[in-house]
């Protein structure tokens, strides 16, 4: 099966500077996420693209269940500290660079949302 690996890397989705546009958009993708095959083999947050993992974001609920049916959820410990997220993580796994280099050589596609 083909390997998916998405990168999200702002607090939403898009270029906009509307945030609730953003996270809007970023909603609707990743609830739709669910119902297409495949399934991404993991989701990467990196720079602002980790608040969505935390505590008070609008997608958490579409992102336990994405981790629930098998989506590795990769988060990036440098953007956390930067960010002072550390102990406001609600789902995924905190990684590092590494953790995501690997991932994106080792996919089939590396999808930048």
């Amino acid at each position: 099966m083909k390997s998916i690996v998405y990168l999200i890397t702002t607090n939403g989705m898009g270029s906009t500077t509307e945030q609730p546009l953003k996270q809007k958009l970023v909603t609707t993708f990743l609830a739709l996420s669910l119902e297409h095959q495949p399934l991404p083999s993991a989701i990467c947050f990196y720079t602002d693209g980790v608040k969505l993992a935390c505590e008070s974001s609008p997608v958490l609920e579409q992102l336990q269940k994405l981790e629930a049916a098998g989506v590795r959820l990769v988060l990036c410990q440098t953007c956390l500290n930067y960010y002072e997220l550390q102990d406001k993580v609600k789902v995924g796994i905190v990684g590092g660079m590494g953790d995501i280099i690997t991932l994106m050589t080792e996919a089939d596609s590396v999808i930048t949302l």
